[in-house]
């Protein structure tokens, strides 16, 4: 098995503390984090643009509800 080779911007700070994202291409998109680059999400490139474009252009802002996994229990009043 042939070893990835994992890019990362320019703008990226150097050493310990510069935290960002890394790409690879190797048949397939993969991406991680560099502060846990054990979690990696593999994509292909129709999907990996469509995100890019609908993050620069603001999609993703606004007022989202946040996830819940379970159903929350009303508030408890006092009588």
């Amino acid at each position: 098995m042939s070893e990835i080779n994992w890019q990362k911007s320019s703008y990226s700070g150097q050493g310990d503390g510069a935290e960002c994202i890394e790409l690879a291409a190797a048949g397939t998109i993969r991406l991680r984090e560099s502060d846990d680059p054990g979690v990696i999400v593999t994509t292909t490139p129709a999907p990996l643009k469509a995100l890019l474009l609908g993050i620069k252009a603001s999609e993703f802002d606004g007022d989202a509800s946040p996830v819940t996994t379970a159903p929350q229990p009303p508030p408890i009043t006092q009588p």
